[in-house]
């Protein structure tokens, strides 16, 4: 099964659900002709689709939109804030190409704020599966919640065989490590279990996280972690301001819990274009890279623990 055919499932079991896009058909091209008046293009109009939705909710339908990550997180949030947002709607907004998937182009259509954006508005929730196969356990749960929900769309093939278990705000463990613990969400989970791989093949204890919903996260996993003295990595595309490593700052500082933290994420700038492969390279998002700033990162704590003796 995949996506689509994921959605005309539900539309037949539930009258409620509507599909909507802003030209963004990539996904969902077989659906107008299948399901008919209930798939709406309403063109290059991310406000105007936002606007409808919020209606469509208010007359208890269960609206999905589409459109890329980039307009629809940022040309229509003020829409999603106030028309989506205040009335906690169940609109569910389907973000395509977020983060390095948009890895052909500029900036302007680089969705690597996304995250920081959508849980800044009270109801929103935050979906980020790390493939097709993660996104499909996940997707129905997060259609019928009540409450509106930002997903990262990913139709990449699995990295893992995953926990079938899906429960908003639980994470999915990969692995449990001793000395080192990844926390990732999305497309990253590939390059933190071949980092994992790297990293025990030299001897060290490393688990990896898949986070999967980073809003409402699995903050009881999170302080388990990081009140066992291993070195935590935040790895994700996406600024590292308002993301992964802001949100366990948070937490952390919440509940008084100190932690060695490594963030890997975007500092204050985009990421050059380019394909998918050369994106992790160039920007340093690749397994043996990640696995190399992580053990210097060891290397200066085993130095600052020798100091301090």
């Amino acid at each position: 099964m995949n996506y689509e055919e994921l959605l005309i499932q539900l539309i037949k079991e539930d009258e409620r659900i509507v599909v909507m896009t802003a030209e963004n058909r990539a996904a969902i091209r077989n659906l107008p002709d299948i399901i008919k008046d209930r798939f709406i293009d309403v063109g290059i109009a991310e406000q105007t689709m936002i606007g409808m939705a919020a209606g469509l909710a208010l007359r208890g339908r269960i609206p999905i939109v589409h459109s890329l990550a980039a307009f629809l997180t940022m040309r229509a949030f003020e829409f999603i804030r106030t028309d989506v947002g205040i009335g906690n709607l169940p609109v569910k907004l389907v973000g395509a190409v977020p983060g390095f998937l948009s890895d052909g182009n500029g900036p302007t259509h680089q969705a690597i704020e996304d995250i920081s954006l959508m849980r800044s508005i009270p109801p929103v929730n935050i979906f980020c599966p790390s493939d097709e196969e993660d996104m499909l356990l996940g997707m129905r749960e997060v259609i019928l919640h009540p409450s509106p929900f930002y997903i990262r769309y990913n139709n990449l093939k699995p990295a893992v065989e995953h926990n079938t278990g899906f429960r908003i705000g639980k994470a999915e463990v990969i692995s449990e490590g001793r000395d080192i613990v990844i926390l990732t969400y999305g497309i990253l989970l590939k390059e933190a279990v071949e980092a994992a791989g790297i990293l025990q093949s030299e001897g060290r204890s490393v688990g990896v996280i898949n986070l999967r919903t980073l809003k409402p996260i699995d903050e009881e996993l999170l302080k388990s972690i990081c009140l066992s003295e291993v070195l935590v990595v935040t790895l994700e595309d996406h600024f590292i301001t308002g993301g992964l490593y802001s949100i366990l700052s948070e937490c952390l500082v919440k509940d008084k819990i100190r932690c060695n933290v490594l963030p890997v994420a975007l500092e204050n700038k985009w990421f050059k274009p380019a394909l998918l492969p050369d994106v992790l390279e160039y920007e340093g998002f690749t397994a043996e890279k990640i696995a190399g700033r992580i053990n210097n990162e060891l290397i200066k704590l085993s130095k600052r623990e020798e100091y301090s003796i």
